[in-house]
């Protein structure tokens, strides 16, 4: 039992010394450092999440960049759901754009699908 466990050690430290050997020999054929080969630098990211938003418990829009287009995303809830696709990525607010013009309250718009009528013209009486 013994001399398993043994050759089983011995077995792992060659093929470790051979994986180490790989890597060096490769590094000195390409001319490179030995760790630029294990952590080279990470390319460009292509994915981003700009923001996100809770809309409930469960639910949250996400704004996703890709390769400077953007789409809004909800997650999160039975089915996923792309609200809007191909928005154009403004990297950054415009530079004339004031603090003020920024902070201000999104404008609210009427309803499409009211429950309640929308006032009556008194100016001209009821036809039946």
């Amino acid at each position: 039992m013994e001399t398993y466990i043994f050759w089983t050690f011995l077995l792992a430290v060659v093929a470790l010394l051979c994986a180490g050997a790989a890597v060096f020999i490769r590094a000195y054929l390409t001319g490179t450092a030995p760790s630029a080969i294990l952590f080279r630098p990470k390319g460009e990211r292509r994915l981003d999440v700009v923001d996100q938003a809770s809309v409930d418990s469960r639910r949250k829009l996400v704004l996703i960049r890709r390769d400077d287009v953007e789409h809004l995303v909800m997650i999160g809830g039975p089915v996923d759901l792309v609200i809007e696709s191909g928005i154009n990525s403004s990297s950054g607010r415009s530079a004339t754009a004031s603090p003020s013009e920024a902070a201000s309250a999104p404008v609210r718009r009427s309803p499409i699908f009211s429950r309640s009528p929308e006032p009556a013209d008194h100016s001209d009486p009821p036809k039946f």
